[in-house]
Parts: structure tokens; C-alpha cells; sequence
């Protein structure tokens, strides 16, 4: 390590402003403080002492999400062989292998593209590429269902950081959630792909050589048998729209049976053994990550728990109200805070720094309102009954506003002087 660092010592003035390379210092920067924590350092008054930058904040990010991701890969897998009705037989293992060969590469896809953007815009206008593009390029690939099209990831990928970030001046300057914004853009573009309800399917093509063999008659089928077992693991996969917890509003009965009947029980949406994206399925694993990333400050409790809240309370509140059972008009709160989008998006989309209020005061009202929208789109639109994804995007817009308002209210409440 000394070797390298002294190596980006003598290279530093070609990247400095003046040099024959300051046109690439962006990537340089990157490139450097990748290997190397920034350590900035401040030559004369004030002096600010403080362990956090935005490398590691982004960072502790990244940490809290690792569990949510390791998991999603797991239960990409376990999906995958739920659809050939071998769960059981099929170790953690393997399980795992097969879910992360359909998952990395929707992050590798998702970080390249990412990077490809934030590259080239930084060498157009000659800043630093800054790190956000880190838990952006982990977030997006985390709201997307494990057998979406590489090529959309891309396309989606591309509008989020274009379009949600860089046209209004980049990182720290952004209205919008890059990760949502581009998940926004995928949902509404490619609906079949981005239903949410994505669940594997065995395509026929792999066992019709089983299939001739059971043609030949009951010889074949002694035949057959072992051919399927061994070809089983080699199945060819493809989206098939399936049940999901938010998907099955609209019957006649209690949404609460309903849900139980099809296996979608409280501890089910806890854990997070069920069909879904990649990342929201686990309850459990996104709140403990959004406790971490309280407790050490990260991630605002205020904006968190005020989110929690207006689920609790409005869901309650439509509990009682006269309405169709048989929908999410009349689910209880636990189910709202465990199904869906919910439990991912208050915890680390919400959350975000750049988009999100930076009062107090703001934080509790954008947080509530968050979880009020959330309950409300489920309740009343049975079109698009996961409201968690447009409810951060709409409140990010009205995040400038609250701000706005409780600044004025804070400095009206002050006592003149003289």
C-alpha cells in the first residue's frame, strides 16, 4: 500500500487544476480515495473535528444493506426451486449459488451503468465523482424482481442518475431519489417486468427428451424419472406474474384469511420467504438495518419512526372505518408494515440525506405523510396497490416546502430584540 500511495503522490499535480490530466481529476479522485479514506484538512479557523465524511457514510449504508442483499439473493433462489417443488431437497447452498447468479448481475449491470454516468458527467464538468453513486447502485437493483431484463436495469439505471440526479447538478443537489426515480421509470415503462409479482415457471423445453422417453410407453417412463432429476437443476427460468402479499386484494373474504390462506401469514411477511423484489420481501432484516443505521446516526429516527407511525395510525383508522374487507382498505397495521416496499423504502429510501427535509420538525410531518400516502394508495387504488414507491417520490418534491414552512414558523415563534 505505501508503493501505491506513493504512486498517486507523483501522479497528483498531472490531475491538480493546472495539470496536463485536471480534466480527469474526477475519476482520478475516485480512483484514489477508493484505496484510500479522504482526509481532508482544514489550514486555518475554524477547525471541525469529526470522524464522518461522505465515503463513510455511505459506507455504514452499504453495511446495513448487505444483510437485506444476501438474503434477497437466498430467496431468489428458494423461489427458483419452489417452482420445481424442491425446496427442500436443494441445501442453503446451492439455494443461495442460484439466486445470486440471477442477482449480481443485476447489481454488476446497475454499478456500471451508474458509473458510466457519473464518469462522464464529472470529466464534462470537471468535479470529483462523488460516492452516492454507492448506495444507488446497491438500492436500485434491490427494488427490482430477481428476473428482470439486464437490458432494463440499464435503461433504468441510466434515467435514474440522468434524469433523477444529474440534470439538477448532480450528488447533494438532487430533488428526487435516484434509486425510486429510476425504479418509477421502469414500472410505468415496462409494467409486465416490474409487476412486483415476479415468480418462477419451469419452461418445458429442458424435459421433452423425458417427454419422448414417456411417449414410448411404460418403459419409458422408468426412463424418464432419472432424466428429470438430472436435468432439474438445469431448468430454463422466465417472469410469470404470481401471488405476492399486495397482490391479493379484491376477494370476498377477510384480507387477513385471505392472505393466510395463501400461506402469507405475519411471520412469512416478517422473515421474507415469499415471491417479491429482491430486497423487500424481509421485514426484519430492513428494520434491523434501519435500528443500525439509527443508533449510529446515519439515518434520521424522526423521519423513520414518524413513517411507522402514520402506517399505524392510518391503517387503524381505515380498520374502522366501513369498507370493503375483502381489500387493504380494511388490513390491520402489521400487515401494512410488513408487506410490500414498506419496510425497505422508510428505511433507507426516505432516509436519504439530499432529498429528504433537513428540520426536525420537517422530518416528523414527511415521514407521517409517508405513511399515510402509503396506506391511502393501497386502500383506494387497487391498481396499484404498492403506494410506498410514489409516496417518498411525492413527498421528496414537498420536502423543500416543509422545510420552507417550519423555518418561517420557528422564526416567527422568536422574541424581537429590543
Amino acid at each position: 500500500m505505501k508503493q501505491l500511495k506513493y504512486l498517486f503522490e507523483k501522479i497528483d499535480p498531472y490531475f491538480k487544476p493546472g495539470g496536463s490530466m485536471s480534466r480527469f481529476f474526477g475519476i482520478y479522485q475516485a480512483t484514489r480515495t477508493f484505496f484510500f479514506l479522504p482526509s481532508p484538512v482544514n489550514r486555518c479557523a475554524p477547525h471541525i473535528r469529526d470522524h464522518l465524511d461522505l465515503k463513510r457514510f455511505m459506507s455504514f449504508v452499504i453495511l446495513a444493506l448487505l444483510p437485506v442483499t444476501l438474503f434477497g439473493m437466498y430467496n431468489a433462489g428458494y423461489q427458483y426451486y419452489l417452482a420445481a417443488s424442491l425446496p427442500e431437497q436443494i441445501g442453503f447452498f446451492k439455494t443461495f449459488t442460484t439466486g445470486a447468479l440471477h442477482v449480481v448481475p443485476i447489481i454488476i449491470v446497475s454499478y456500471t451503468v451508474g458509473f458510466f454516468w457519473e464518469i462522464l458527467f464529472a470529466t464534462i464538468r470537471g468535479h470529483e465523482v462523488t460516492e452516492g453513486l454507492l448506495v444507488t447502485g446497491l438500492l436500485f437493483p434491490l427494488t427490482l424482481p430477481p428476473t428482470i431484463p439486464l437490458w432494463q436495469v440499464a435503461v433504468g439505471m441510466s434515467f435514474g442518475i440522468v434524469i433523477g440526479k444529474e440534470v439538477f447538478g448532480g450528488t447533494g443537489r438532487n430533488l428526487l431519489n435516484p434509486a425510486l426515480t429510476a425504479r418509477a421509470f421502469i414500472f410505468f415503462s415496462y409494467p409486465a417486468s416490474m409487476s412486483g409479482n415476479a415468480v418462477w415457471r419451469v419452461i418445458p423445453e429442458k424435459i421433452t427428451e423425458a417427454g419422448a422417453s414417456i411417449q414410448n410407453g411404460i418403459t419409458g417412463i422408468s426412463q424418464a424419472i432419472p432424466i428429470v432429476k438430472n436435468q432439474i437443476d438445469q431448468v430454463l427460468v422466465d417472469a410469470l406474474s404470481g401471488a405476492t402479499p399486495l397482490s391479493l386484494g379484491g376477494s370476498t373474504g377477510y384480507i387477513e384469511a385471505t392472505l393466510h390462506q395463501a400461506g402469507f401469514d405475519l411471520k412469512t411477511l416478517l422473515t421474507g420467504l415469499h415471491p417479491g423484489s429482491i430486497g423487500e420481501t424481509s421485514a426484519l432484516l430492513c428494520f434491523a438495518g434501519a435500528i443500525f443505521l439509527m443508533v449510529i446516526r446515519i439515518a434520521s429516527y424522526r423521519i423513520i419512526i414518524g413513517g411507522i407511525a402514520g402506517v399505524v395510525i392510518t391503517s387503524m383508522i381505515f380498520k374502522l372505518l366501513p369498507g370493503p374487507q375483502g381489500t387493504w382498505f380494511s388490513a390491520g397495521p402489521l400487515y401494512h408494515l410488513f408487506s410490500g416496499g414498506f419496510a425497505l423504502g422508510i428505511s433507507y429510501m426516505a432516509t436519504d440525506p439530499v432529498s429528504a427535509p433537513g428540520t426536525d420538525a420537517g422530518r416528523w410531518i414527511y415521514g407521517f405523510l409517508i405513511g399515510f400516502f402509503t396506506v391511502l394508495i393501497r386502500a383506494v387504488n387497487p391498481a396499484y396497490v404498492e403506494g410506498v414507491m410514489l409516496s417518498i417520490l411525492f413527498m421528496n418534491v414537498f420536502s423543500p416546502l416543509l422545510d420552507h414552512i417550519t423555518i418561517k414558523i420557528a422564526v416567527a415563534k422568536r422574541i424581537p430584540n429590543g
